[in-house]
């Protein structure tokens, strides 16, 4: 045996991996990640909101089955080293993508009218996959106690819940990509 193999085999057991295994957790880390970002498309950004118990069980285990899916069996170090480079480096590169190309109506949410007037837009609710019970926390947590104190209520794409006041000047043009933005456009015509 060679200076080279002694070499190769003794990284290969330091690091933990066998180098056949390094492209299927690039690509596991690529299906994982691609699959999140589907199913954050087809469920809404709901599932990034301030959670509730049973959200952050559902978080935690698809984190847990995410994170088997990437490392493999047996999970080792360079194995979950190579997958969070890959997370890493996927998320970069969707970054530049979306600057580059435009493709954030593909890529991204778009936010979503919640609440106009202090009245809630039912469809969108359902849209986003929000509830009643989530729009009063949002309105409690902008410290506000009364529903027709809301004069605009959006989940933005973040998943956070931006709230705005009654009695503030609203300019159309900044909340003309949101799902529902007519009922504001409609509100500037009347």
């Amino acid at each position: 045996m060679d200076t080279l193999d002694l070499f190769l085999r003794e990284i290969t057991y330091q690091l933990g991996i066998e180098w056949h295994r390094i492209p299927v957790v690039v690509l596991a880390t690529l299906g994982i990640y691609l699959s999140f970002m589907i199913l954050v498309k087809i469920f809404g950004s709901r599932v990034l909101t301030s959670m509730t118990a049973s959200d952050a069980i559902i978080i935690i285990m698809f984190g847990a089955v995410a994170g088997r899916v990437i490392v493999g069996n047996p999970p080792t170090l360079a194995a979950g080293v190579i997958g969070l480079t890959t997370l890493m480096a996927l998320e970069a590169a969707f970054g530049t993508i979306r600057k580059v190309v435009k493709w954030t109506r593909f890529l991204d949410r778009r936010p979503v009218l919640l609440v106009f007037r202090g009245k809630m837009v039912e469809d969108n609710l359902t849209l986003a996959h929000i509830t009643k019970s989530d729009i009063y926390s949002a309105a409690r947590k902008a410290g506000i106690s009364r529903m027709q104190d809301v004069q605009i209520m959006i989940l933005e794409p973040t998943g956070h819940i931006s709230v705005i006041r009654v009695g503030q000047t609203i300019d159309p043009e900044l909340f003309k990509d949101l799902v529902g933005s007519e009922y504001i456009e409609d509100a500037k015509e009347s």
